[in-house]
């Protein structure tokens, strides 16, 4: 199993100590950019899709609710089923 494919299976299990850095990773793997907007606004940026988030911080570890809007995206985008 690949480190990716670690990340996804992790991501999935809706952990509650899932960081910025896991997600980051993650989002390049399926070959979507980060994109700085302003402020702790995020965006990864695909050609066909766009999933918006806040950074968290100071603590680098992402809510659950984040989790979940992240899930759901990227099964509508097709990249996870």
């Amino acid at each position: 199993m690949s480190k990716a494919e670690k990340s996804l299976r992790r991501l999935l299990s809706k952990p509650t100590d899932f960081t910025w850095s896991e997600l980051r990773s993650l989002m390049e793997g399926f070959g979507y950019t980060l994109k700085v907007t302003g402020g702790s606004s995020r965006k990864f940026v695909k050609p066909a899709s766009v999933f918006a988030i806040h950074e968290s911080h100071p603590h680098k570890v992402l809510k659950a609710y984040q989790l979940r809007a992240l899930i759901a995206d990227l099964e509508k985008e097709g990249e996870i089923q």
